[in-house]
């Protein structure tokens, strides 16, 4: 096999310091990474090998836990890698980048090459260009890209157009790190593994979804770029809509890349279009303003006095196939919030026929599933039993798992595992072309409807609240109330940590 080399445009920005070194550093530890592999890093500031190598191990000190860190190991990861100061915009640095690439190699046409674009979304479109007109885009070329996938559904299509001209769809890796957290694919563990929840995994049995994915910080000195982009093409376009097809999709009949991503593909084209009253009624945003010691969205470095970027957004989504007809599913992401949390909620229907008296105010409840994606990883069922003593007062009690239980066996990586199966050519939890596409459909008009209506409701919040008490109201539609999580996912019955 030929040596292996990926090649990191972006090498001295936030996202190479903080998530892909540390990353592969683990998959170093871990023996996933062996023989003499190269880690080039390409970028404008002005490194030599050593004084990059000397920058990464600082920086990895300070981004890896603790308990993590091995001086000898960090030392021997570090010397894999290497350093080119160039400007990816410009054409004439890639002979420099081949010619470099050929001495590491030692390899007169070096193919077994993983390019990753950890660079400002402007050269997503771009890089790939060069690449070919360097004769770098080899049939043994992959390629990672991260969100946006894509500003709107043109944008998506034209970048889509470009990646197809320089690779084969095989070749190119859109990354969500979300479908990286061993709790995301536990979803599809979970329903596909479980005999005894397949059966309710449908319009009978379940009368709602939430899907919720909210932090607990602001913008974080990111106000250029979220003036562009805001929450919806955030996190909404891509990550929300991404778990909103684990819970949905059909089993495929056998699980590999391609049969995976079909049925991801269906959830999306089965969405309900949005129609006049879901633009008006279904969706609403907000914007975080000051409270306490909280600065509001508009006094963030880098945005505008006057800005109209959704900071929250809630919207009601159906899915019209025969498992999901009539269910609506509700998600909701948002900044400021009181904790930082991600999980899936199933609210199952209630019993036919109620026979049990209330007491005491404790009145049977549906069940309730919650999928815990962070943290405190888990899974929680909420049943009803019955209180010990006289008579029949049943409560909800629950059952249920977290990965914590498991003794410390290490969750792992979420970028370490898609880098991983990057390089074994695994594409399954990477999204493909027509998916972006899709999803783009969906939410296009949406954008559109903004753009065309500036006097559309943007709603303020106070930072640290649960957003627009309006997305409540949407919510009372069908009789639904919003599930605010703590940040345990155990004993929430019993304490509320925030």
């Amino acid at each position: 096999m030929d040596k292996f080399a990926m090649i990191i445009f972006g090498a001295s920005g936030d996202l190479t310091k903080r998530k892909l070194m540390p990353a592969l550093y683990s998959l170093f530890g871990d023996k996933r990474l062996t023989g003499e592999f190269i880690i080039l890093g390409v970028g404008r500031t002005v490194y030599t090998d050593e004084s990059y190598r000397s920058y990464i191990l600082e920086e990895l000190q300070h981004f890896l836990k603790s308990e993590e860190q091995d001086l000898e190991l960090m030392t021997s990861f570090v010397t894999h890698l290497f350093y080119l100061p160039m400007d990816p915009a410009e054409a004439e640095g890639y002979s420099l980048l081949r010619q470099r690439l050929i001495e590491l190699t030692n390899d007169i046409n070096p193919n077994n090459l993983l390019f990753y674009l950890a660079t400002p979304p402007s050269l997503y479109g771009v890089v790939p260009l060069h690449l070919k007109e360097a004769g770098l885009n080899t049939s043994g070329a992959r390629i990672i890209v991260e969100k946006p996938f894509g500003y709107d559904l043109e944008s998506a299509r034209e970048l889509n157009r470009i990646y197809a001209s320089v690779f084969d769809e095989r070749q190119i890796y859109r990354i969500d790190h979300f479908l990286g957290k061993e709790t995301a694919q536990n979803v599809l563990a979970f329903r596909f593994a479980n005999g005894i929840f397949e059966p309710l995994w449908n319009r009978n049995y379940i009368d709602y979804v939430e899907v919720t994915a909210v932090e607990n910080l602001g913008i974080e000195q990111r106000g250029g770029f979220y003036e562009t982009a805001g929450a919806l093409r955030d996190m909404v376009q891509n990550h929300l809509i991404q778990l909103v097809a684990l819970t949905a999709m059909e089993p495929p009949a056998i699980f590999n890349a391609d049969n995976f991503r079909n049925e991801v593909v269906k959830v999306y084209e089965s969405l309900t279009p949005l129609n006049e009253i879901d633009l008006n009624e279904h969706i609403v945003r907000g914007q975080y303003t000051a409270s306490g010691n909280k600065k509001g969205y508009r006094e963030e470095r880098g945005v505008a006095p006057d800005s109209r970027i959704e900071t929250y957004i809630a919207m009601k989504l159906g899915i019209s196939n025969w498992r999901w007809s009539g269910v609506p599913f509700y998600i909701r992401t948002g900044k400021q919030m009181p904790t930082k949390v991600t999980e899936i909620v199933v609210h199952f229907r209630e019993t036919p026929h109620q026979m049990f008296r209330c007491s005491g105010g404790n009145c049977p409840r549906a069940n309730k599933l919650i999928l815990r994606l962070q943290p405190n990883e888990g899974i929680v069922l909420k049943i009803g039993m019955k209180v010990p003593g006289a008579g029949f007062e049943v409560r909800q009690v629950t059952m249920d798992f977290s990965y914590a239980d498991l003794g410390g066996v290490p969750g792992g990586d979420a970028y370490a595992r898609l880098i991983d199966d990057c390089i074994q050519g695994d594409a399954t939890l990477f999204t493909r072309s027509d998916a972006v596409e899709a999803s783009w459909r969906f939410f296009d008009p949406v954008l559109r409807f903004w753009s065309d209506t500036p006097n559309a409701p943007l709603y303020g919040y106070p930072a640290g609240t649960w957003g627009p008490l309006e997305s409540e109201v949407m919510m009372h539609e069908h009789g639904a109330e919003w599930t605010n999580p703590c940040k345990n996912l155990k004993h929430t019955e019993q304490y509320c940590e925030l």
